[in-house]
């Protein structure tokens, strides 16, 4: 008796079992002919794999301005945990929050033409990267004093990325201040007069600062906001408790310094409270996430 026979009755008929039809044997070598080994087979077709490019884009991934300011602010700690719904929401997140940030701006007559306005977001996004290198030490140190004992060694040897990160960021933009105080630049324009050394080492100064510190800088700022300064090399949990205290210090300097005058008050306290509150909330889901999907807690990052 079986599931598939439940009666356990042998098949009716007056054929009830059905012959096979005989295995042919394997064919068999040619006693004639050399023996020959059995050939490796090739390996199960991967996915297609980018080409590695001439010299010229090989040189650009190595030392490009972007390709820098992606290796340097991007976390890059062996066994992190990177969720694909979480990066899709901090990008929502971000495109919303700098859309409301364009529309006050244009509405309201806070700027003239949307690139003013679009230079304002730029000026907030290096505000924030300033905030977020002042608050890090601040945070560290913290975690710092709570952890346990054993994980204090570690904590700090996955913070220095993070320090490295910001002091990538202060030397990239202190070429520009150096330059100006310096007076390098207030010597003879270089389309006059005959092609010196001197006016050759400006032109190379210039075409470096104007194509690769300037897109580092642009690009960095952008990567130390969204990914805070790769603090995530520290543990998985830092980066959402830091862009939440991030985004009340800036709430709290925004209403102190009477940011957004012009704007109606009910107006105002709105985009102003709004950011912080959806950042927390974003910043509570993905906690929530990591510690029911990956088990990733403030426990494992202090070692208790």
């Amino acid at each position: 008796m079986s599931n598939w026979n439940p009666g356990g009755q042998p098949p009716q008929g007056p054929h009830p079992y059905q012959p096979q039809p005989p295995r042919p044997y394997p064919p068999q070598p040619d006693p004639s002919q050399p023996y020959v080994p059995p050939q490796p087979q090739p390996p199960y077709p991967g996915p297609p794999v980018p080409p590695p490019g001439g010299p010229v884009t090989r040189l650009r991934r190595r030392i490009g301005p972007i390709h820098t300011a992606r290796r340097v602010f991007t976390p890059s700690r062996p066994g992190i945990v990177s969720d694909p719904e979480v990066a899709r929401m901090r990008k929502i997140r971000t495109l919303v929050g700098v859309g409301a940030f364009l529309w006050m701006s244009y509405a309201y007559k806070l700027a003239p033409k949307l690139s003013d306005a679009a230079d304002e977001q730029v000026d907030k996004s290096w505000t924030s990267a300033l905030v977020l290198a002042a608050t890090l030490p601040v945070v560290v140190g913290v975690l710092y004093a709570l952890a346990a004992p054993a994980a204090r060694r570690d904590l700090l040897r996955r913070a220095a990325r993070c320090f490295g990160a910001i002091v990538a960021m202060m030397a990239a933009a202190s070429v520009f201040p150096i330059t100006v105080l310096s007076g390098v630049f207030e010597g003879e324009p270089l389309t006059e007069g005959q092609f010196t050394v001197t006016k050759g080492l400006l032109l190379a100064a210039n075409l470096f600062i104007f194509f690769w510190v300037l897109p580092f800088i642009v690009w960095g700022v952008g990567l130390a906001v969204q990914h805070v300064f790769r603090t995530a090399d520290i543990h998985e949990t830092v980066p959402p408790l830091l862009i939440m205290a991030l985004t009340w210090e800036t709430a709290l300097i925004d209403v102190f310094t009477g940011a957004h005058e012009g704007v109606p008050t009910v107006i105002r306290y709105v985009f102003i409270l709004g950011a912080p509150l959806s950042v927390t909330a974003v910043g509570l889901w993905e906690l929530h996430r990591l510690r029911v999907h990956y088990g990733l807690g403030m426990r494992g990052l202090l070692m208790r």
